[in-house]
C-alpha cells in the first residue's frame, strides 16, 4: 500500500500472462454513465468514465472532487491496457480490501477495459461494516455498468510487408481476405505497406504470406 490509500495489485504470474497474451477481444463503454445503490441512509454514487491514460484518470477523480466537495469517500478502480494487469484500486480511507477491490472485481467481470470507476460516499450516520461497504461499492459500480452503453473491440495486430512489384496483387488479395486495414503505404522508393488485422487471424495471415515469394513480413505491435 502506499500513501493515500492507492495499492497496485501484485504482479501477475506466468500463467495469467499466457491467458492475456491470447486475447482477441474485449468490452469498454463508449460514454460516462452513473449508478445509485443506497443503504441505511448512505448514499453511493457510481461513476464510471471511458479513459485511456492515467492522466485523464486524474482529471476524472478531481472533477468529481469538485462535484461533491462534502462526499466522505471517493473511491475508485481503473483498467487500461487489455493485455497487461495495468490497473488499480483505491479505498480513499475505507477499510482495506471493501471498497477498491470491489469495484474492480466489476470492472473484471465484465470484461472491461479503458474504464474507470468512481463511487463517491455520502455517510448517512449508520455504520455498514465491511461486508456491508463490499455489497454496497460492488452494487453501485454494477449499477454504473448496468446504465453504460458497452461496445466490443477487437485487439488488433499490426504488421508492416515488403514485397517485390510483382507480388503487389497477391499481397493485395491477401489483405483483402483477411479484412486488413490499411494504415499507410510506399510505393515510391520501396513496396511497403503498413497495416492491422484482428489478433484472431493474425497467424492465418501469416501463413498465407509465407507462401508468397519475394515477400517480407514483420510484426510492429498490438493495438
Amino acid at each position: 500500500m502506499i500513501a493515500g490509500g492507492d495499492f497496485y495489485l501484485p504482479p501477475i504470474g506466468l500463467l495469467l500472462l499466457e491467458r492475456m497474451s491470447e486475447i482477441n477481444s474485449y468490452f469498454k463503454i463508449t460514454k460516462p454513465s452513473e449508478g445509485i445503490f443506497k443503504d441505511r441512509g448512505s448514499k453511493f454514487l457510481g461513476y464510471a468514465f471511458p479513459v485511456y491514460s492515467e492522466d485523464e484518470i486524474k482529471e476524472c477523480l478531481m472533477q468529481l472532487r469538485r462535484e461533491h466537495p462534502s462526499a466522505r469517500h471517493h473511491c475508485y478502480a481503473w483498467k487500461l491496457d487489455p493485455t497487461s494487469d495495468n490497473s488499480r484500486a483505491n479505498d480513499d480511507g475505507e477499510p482495506s480490501g471493501s471498497a477498491g477491490k470491489p469495484i474492480l472485481n466489476q470492472i473484471q467481470i465484465n470484461n472491461l477495459n479503458h474504464v474507470l470507476i468512481v463511487v463517491v460516499r455520502y455517510f448517512g450516520g449508520t455504520l455498514l461494516g465491511v461486508n456491508g461497504l463490499i455489497n454496497a461499492y460492488k452494487c453501485a459500480a454494477a449499477d454504473a455498468i448496468a446504465n453504460a452503453i458497452i461496445e466490443e473491440h477487437f485487439v488488433l495486430n499490426e504488421y508492416q510487408v515488403e514485397f517485390d512489384a510483382m507480388e503487389q496483387g497477391a499481397v493485395m488479395r491477401v489483405l483483402k481476405e483477411f479484412g486488413a486495414k490499411i494504415i499507410s503505404n510506399d510505393y515510391n522508393s520501396k513496396q511497403e505497406i503498413i497495416f492491422q488485422i484482428k489478433k484472431q487471424v493474425s497467424e492465418a495471415l501469416e501463413k498465407k504470406f509465407a507462401d508468397l515469394y519475394k515477400v517480407q513480413l514483420k510484426f510492429l505491435q498490438t493495438k
